[in-house]
């Protein structure tokens, strides 16, 4: 009874998904056909890597709000690397993610050390690397070289069309970070700090270790991120990812990750991420409604999830009594 409480989030994640996916396959001629199904992840794949770094820190019981920012910034790194300082991209790419993991990191030793709030850390986090990337470049930088050839190399056939490199990086993210939460004891310790802080430190578990490799992960997956933004635009833009982190945490709680922590799954994440895609499609599939009716139908559903948050922690507090 208890496991089944525990994963109704989940549960309700994978319903709505399902209408969604189900109504507009109905509704649209084409919709369910493989090859939209393969965009989905295409398309949505740097918004699904950074929202999976996420969702390790909201297990943990914080937040970081500097995703977008570090997009920006890793984007337009790229593309001064590989086109104006002819840096080959299997150096460039490595050293950013390099950044990402230091930068992460950074914020979560402020966070651990100095018990400074998470918002407020990683929102100056934000402005940082926003305005960092601003400095390097105001505008778009196209980018020519290399990445044709990592995008070619790395998709695969599936006959009529292609299975994009994007989107099996997405993919192969979310296997490892699937293994990762649920076959580690760093995933293990992450669900515990999040369950709660101190009754973790009195298991013997490293909470400090444990925080700051959760912001240098969730580092590491926004610079991927920001990589793989440069693989499906081809160019390096300093205000790429504005807003991302909304998003990311939109698809987060949607998939039924509980903002206190502690309870959620990185496929319940890719599920959010999903609806996101479905919700997008389909209003390009209408061909009438404006693209902000999918910001209007996400702010829908992320109250009601949060409404079914709070009524799965009352459930939980009463239980508990």
């Amino acid at each position: 009874m208890r496991t089944l409480q525990r994963n109704i989030p989940f549960l309700a994640t994978v319903v709505v998904c399902a209408l969604l996916y189900i109504v507009a396959g109905a509704r649209y001629d084409g919709f369910a056909s493989v090859r939209v199904l393969v965009n989905f992840f295409g398309d949505n794949s740097f918004l699904g890597i950074a929202a999976i770094g996420l969702t390790f820190v909201i297990l943990s019981g914080g937040i970081d709000l500097s995703i977008g920012g570090m997009v920006g910034l890793v984007s337009v790194f790229l593309a001064l690397a590989i086109e104006k300082w002819h840096w080959h991209a299997l150096l460039a790419i490595p050293l950013a993610l390099f950044i990402g993991v230091i930068f992460g990191g950074a914020m979560g030793a402020l966070i651990q050390y100095f018990a400074l709030p998470p918002f407020l850390v990683t929102l100056g986090g934000m402005f940082f690397a926003r305005g960092l990337a601003l400095l390097l470049s105001l505008e778009s930088l196209p980018i020519a070289r290399f990445l044709d050839s990592i995008n070619s190399s790395l998709s695969i056939s599936l006959g009529q069309f292609d299975l994009p490199a994007t989107a099996i990086l997405f993919l192969l993210v979310f296997a490892g970070a699937f293994v990762f939460a649920h076959c580690t004891r760093f995933g293990r310790a992450i669900y515990a700090l999040g369950g709660n802080e101190q009754s973790a430190a009195l298991m013997g578990l490293p909470i400090a270790r444990t925080k700051i490799g959760v912001y240098a992960l969730s580092g590491f997956c926004s610079a991927l991120a920001g990589v793989v933004y440069c693989l499906y635009t081809q160019s390096g833009n300093p205000n790429a990812g504005s807003g991302l982190e909304l998003d990311a945490i939109a698809a987060v709680v949607i998939g039924g990750t509980l903002l206190s922590g502690g309870v959620g799954y990185v496929t319940g994440t890719i599920v959010g991420v999903l609806i996101f895609g479905i919700i997008q499609t389909a209003i390009v599939f209408q061909g009438t409604l404006s693209s902000w009716w999918t910001k209007i139908v996400i702010g829908v559903l992320l109250l009601l999830f949060i409404l079914l948050q709070k009524l799965f922690q009352a459930k939980k507090f009463q239980s508990s009594k």
